[in-house]
């Protein structure tokens, strides 16, 4: 069987697996903002705080190898050249947001650490959608591949 043999299908399929597995990290470290912003019982706060550590250290191993693997797959394999392939320019800037909001929760995580947070739970609540929005249109680039 083809299929299996082929390097391409296997670099795609396991860019495919991390991305999604690093989305749901996106999804849900800022739920645990939400909770960490409203949790006024210490033993709490640190049992929540040591979750966004792990699942932020969890997010950023999964990070690298889907962003090196896209890179791959454009590089080496050509997706996305051509003269008609304005979608993956497109695509790469809101990769560099998806990567810009991870680096933003990080500096969340550390204001929470720290004790300097400053922001409510309905500022979380919003900010828990932006990864929701960059996935969208992330997906929608890559099915739909608009050309100017």
């Amino acid at each position: 069987m083809e299929v299996f043999t082929s390097g391409y299908l296997w670099i795609k399929t396991l860019h495919i697996v991390l991305v999604a597995s690093w989305f749901a990290g996106l999804f849900y470290l800022p739920r645990i903002f939400v909770n960490l912003a409203q949790e006024t019982h210490p033993e709490s706060y640190q049992r929540l705080l040591g979750m966004a550590n792990r699942l932020y250290r969890f997010m950023t191993i999964l990070m690298m190898p889907a962003v090196a693997l896209g890179l791959v797959l454009w590089l080496f394999y050509g997706i996305g050249r051509g003269a008609d392939a304005i979608w993956l320019y497109l695509k790469l800037a809101f990769v560099i947001a998806v990567i810009f909001y991870h680096l933003w929760c990080k500096r969340i995580l550390k204001d929470f650490q720290e004790n300097t947070n400053q922001r409510n739970h309905i500022w979380f609540r919003w900010f828990n959608e932006a990864p929701v929005l960059l996935m969208l249109v992330i997906t929608a680039l890559v099915v739909f591949k608009p050309s100017l």
